[in-house]
């Protein structure tokens, strides 16, 4: 899920959801052909720069697994930092698959070998200690406290020791006008994606305890937007 600004102007990124709390017919799928542009106009480069702040940590990485990636803005930044890497892209909407295939070409990249795979991330099995990177950015406040507590230590066990974890996401600072202003915000976003895409979480859980819990070190975090973004660098010990 992501907030587009100014004031509570928002829109959601695609991911996977539990089997009996898939999205709405007219959510994600009915948003993929617009994605793109309503985050450039709405948006302008902030989100796509707490997705791509990090990938210098992933340069090397042979094996990279990117969760609920939407349209491929990030998926071709990724590709072209890591041309001889084997990508695997899972999310659950197909038509963000077909844009991000659509990005890729538009791009001139050989997506040759990229993997994509239209399915839900709780039911897919991942390999363990496969992948050198991981990336979920702006995919896990989809969720409830106790679907991550499912979901983390899944997607911990596929990464390797050493590996890399990439997250950005929203924030609650802890204090002051920016925590009322966030709290608002994520009020509103949280009433809005349910309506529109049957997101299972109904507010923002913060994933860290549980990527402490499954062996994650946190490395680096930026904020940006008054602390209501992090961009965040994990490492699996």
């Amino acid at each position: 899920m992501s907030l587009l600004m100014p004031a509570a102007l928002c829109l959601p990124v695609a991911g996977g959801m539990l089997p009996a709390e898939r999205p709405s017919p007219g959510g994600f799928d009915l948003l993929a052909p617009h994605y793109r542009w309503m985050e450039r106009v709405l948006a302008g480069s902030r989100l796509q720069a707490c997705r791509t702040k990090n990938l210098p940590a992933i340069s090397n990485a042979k094996r990279i697994l990117l969760l609920g990636e939407g349209p491929g803005r990030f998926l071709c930044e990724v590709a072209q930092t890591c041309p001889s890497a084997e990508i695997t892209c899972l999310d659950s909407s197909g038509k963000m698959l077909a844009e991000a295939r659509k990005a890729l070409q538009v791009a001139n990249i050989d997506g040759r070998s990229i993997e994509f795979l239209h399915t839900d991330v709780f039911t897919c099995e991942f390999p363990r200690d496969h992948y050198d990177a991981v990336a979920t950015q702006f995919f896990l406040d989809c969720f409830r406290a106790d679907q991550l507590a499912t979901l983390v230590p899944r997607i911990a066990a596929a990464l390797a020791p050493g590996g890399a974890w990439l997250l950005a996401d929203f924030r609650l600072p802890t204090a002051g006008p920016q925590r009322w202003r966030a709290a608002t915000s994520l009020k509103a976003m949280y009433l809005l994606f349910r309506a529109i895409t049957a997101m299972p979480a109904s507010r923002l859980t913060v994933p860290d305890p549980y990527l402490a819990q499954n062996g994650l070190v946190l490395i680096q975090r930026e904020c940006i937007d008054w602390g209501f973004i992090h961009t965040d660098l994990w490492r699996k010990r």
